[in-house]
């Protein structure tokens, strides 16, 4: 892609490279459209939700991922970091979403247009792993802390371990005839599928 571009490069005849750029010589800036606003300290990028959110103009959700052109505009330090701002419009209606960054806490805000969708999640009551963040990779590095852990892991796993085995048990039972099962289940299936009850519930045809 990179050789191509090279390649293709068009230099007008009445081109001076003493005089500066192609770009220069044109009238025109190398990001084109993108910065159209830069004179206002604004260019256009392309912006991707960080997480999900509720559009106050249309009340419509909007999923995290979802991209937008953006305009973006330094207004603030945070130290010697800066704030950034970006600014769109929602895909669904014409209402503006205003997200600043948040290098104190590492994360976005939004400033206007929209709100938060709060998604509590707790691995603990759905029994999956939690990710380690850097607080708690750093508790780990204290053996009494880690031992802690491991030992809480076992007995996690101790719990577990009971109905692992009866449905694994469960399982063995049900499909030690596989063959068997299949016929039972495909007789089941084949005894819905012509009953009149069946048909009667499907839509044929929009009603006229």
């Amino acid at each position: 892609m990179a050789e191509r571009k090279a390649t293709n490069k068009y230099y007008p005849p009445d081109w001076d490279p003493s005089k500066g750029s192609i770009n220069t010589f044109v009238g025109q800036h190398p990001l084109r459209d993108r910065a159209r606003k830069l004179d206002q300290g604004i260019l256009i990028i392309r912006f991707e939700m960080p997480f999900s959110i509720w559009c106050e103009g249309c009340e419509n959700h909007v999923g995290k991922g979802v991209r937008y052109n953006a305009e973006k505009k330094k207004v603030g330090m945070y130290y010697s970091t800066p704030i950034w701002q970006f600014r769109m419009k929602c895909h669904l209606c014409n209402h503006w979403i205003e997200i600043h960054t948040d290098p104190k806490n590492a994360q976005y805000q939004i400033i206007a247009g929209a709100r938060k969708r709060e998604e509590e999640y707790d691995p603990e009551d759905n029994e999956t792993l939690a990710l380690k963040d850097d607080k708690e990779a750093e508790r780990l590095q204290d053996p009494m802390y880690k031992l802690e852990k491991v030992n809480a892991d076992i007995e996690r796993a101790k719990e577990s371990k009971a109905s692992v085995s009866e449905l694994l048990e469960y399982n063995d039972k049900m499909w030690k005839d596989p063959f068997t099962m299949s016929q039972k289940v495909r007789a089941k299936f084949r005894v819905i599928f012509l009953s009149p009850q069946y048909f009667t519930a499907l839509t044929l045809f929009p009603p006229g």
